[in-house]
């Protein structure tokens, strides 16, 4: 007797829509293409617009057989599902010559011209470390990628929130002219999330350039601001606190040593932006700007400080103490203070007591990572300061620098540490803790 019954299908056939999207959306292009070909159901899921929301596509310089695919199937599917898009990342890995920039750019134009005509979601756009200042990048090839992104940019400027643009290495007309397409259909923009750290060539003066000051005087929704400190100065603290006071929460200034950081900014320009944005919070990133006087005229007691990170990279300068920035300059934020980051070349400085009580003058201490010439003791001290609730950390990463090849006793000292206090560091912190020897 024949069975006429239809066949027992696999669970699968029952999975809901929903459920299949997000399987799929935790497979590559080629693993989803292939999930396509099973049956009707999973190539409706793969054409799901919730899966291509989302598109990061890397230009490799030396590609392997495997990245180069990798690398066309990325940029076919953004093409093919652009309309879906609403995150858009673009990477440059290793670019070595004139010949893959021009390949670079010519394919660049053809995405942000599709895209530009068939979509009407995206909200957020990277394309970092382009380093248009290199000589990889011709004069013509330069100028015809600026234009090309000028024009997407102003096509998109009426929905794009989020654009991140850090290391273009760009001139200051450059530079404006394509901050200039964010409102160039209005004459404002309402991006919400700019990060131009880097964005400018070194060396540039921004903070003098009334050509900058205009650009900027232009957004009027910031919430997130990202530069470096050669931007910084009244008129654009002023230009902040007219424009866009209301929304703006997060300052990230970065500022380097070869930049210009000499500029006077009042410190009643940082009050007058602080009292009319009261949910500003203010991030500093130092790069071997390490000496109190330089620290002083940046660090301003006026600014709403929440992180701090001094990064020495292990230059060593005779001249340099960091005693007094521990102890007279940042005590200034004990009230704001939510991070500190400390890469410092100290090897004939000891540092254990003015930071250690910094820390715990800063009330909201919640992050520390220090590498530095410091004493295991150190540890210890900062754990029992920590059981005792004398400090609020829940962050601790140390690499504490040493001059000896072996530092087996300094290991012991510190996993004995470790056993001392593993119910507090098992339950309440993320710690990390070693010992780094540098000869």
């Amino acid at each position: 007797m024949e069975d006429d019954s239809e066949p027992e299908q696999s669970s699968w056939a029952y999975l809901p829509d929903v459920c299949l999207r997000h399987v799929f959306h935790w497979l590559d292009d080629r693993d989803r293409s292939r999930a396509a070909s099973v049956c009707k159901k999973w190539s409706c899921a793969m054409h799901s617009g919730a899966l291509w929301r989302c598109r990061t596509v890397t230009f490799y310089g030396h590609p392997s057989r495997a990245r180069t695919l990798e690398f066309q199937s990325a940029l076919w599917y953004t093409k093919k599902f652009g309309k879906y898009l609403k995150h858009l990342e673009i990477k440059l890995s290793n670019p070595y010559n004139t010949s893959f920039i021009k390949k670079f750019q010519v394919i660049m134009r053809g995405l942000l011209s599709h895209l530009g005509k068939c979509n009407s979601h995206l909200v957020s756009l990277s394309i970092q470390h382009l380093e248009l200042d290199c000589l990889i990048w011709k004069n013509v090839v330069r100028a015809q990628f600026i234009k090309n992104l000028a024009s997407f940019l102003k096509r998109m400027s009426n929905q794009l929130d989020y654009l991140n643009l850090k290391g273009a290495r760009i001139t200051l007309e450059e530079g404006c002219e394509l901050l200039n397409s964010l409102s160039s259909l209005t004459n404002r923009s309402f991006i919400s999330e700019i990060n131009i750290e880097d964005f400018f060539i070194p060396h540039l003066s921004v903070y003098s350039s009334a050509l900058f000051h205009q650009t900027m005087s232009k957004f009027h929704r910031l919430t997130i601001l990202t530069l470096n400190y050669n931007c910084i100065s009244d008129e654009l603290l002023d230009i902040l606190r007219e424009h866009s006071s209301h929304s703006l929460c997060t300052l990230n200034i970065k500022c380097h040593i070869h930049d210009p950081h000499g500029q006077a900014v009042s410190g009643i320009s940082w009050a007058n932006l602080a009292k009319r944005a009261p949910k500003l919070n203010v991030n500093f990133f130092f790069e071997r700007v390490m000496k109190h006087d330089q620290l002083a005229r940046i660090l301003l007691v006026e600014i709403p400080v929440r992180s701090i990170s001094l990064r020495s990279c292990y230059f060593s300068d005779p001249n340099w103490t960091m005693r007094p920035i521990l102890t007279s300059l940042l005590p200034a934020y004990w009230h704001g203070l939510q991070k500190l980051t400390l890469e410092l070349n100290n090897d004939h400085e000891l540092l254990d007591n003015e930071l250690l009580q910094l820390i715990l003058s800063c009330k909201r201490l919640l992050f520390l990572k220090v590498w530095a010439f410091l004493s295991v003791s150190f540890i210890e001290r900062l754990l029992q300061n920590r059981a005792e609730r004398k400090c609020i950390l829940t962050t601790i990463k140390v690499r504490i620098y040493t001059a000896q090849d072996d530092s087996t006793e300094e290991e012991q000292l510190l996993a004995n540490i470790y056993r001392k206090f593993k119910y507090l560091i098992d339950s309440e912190l993320n710690y990390f803790v070693i010992t780094y020897p540098i000869i």
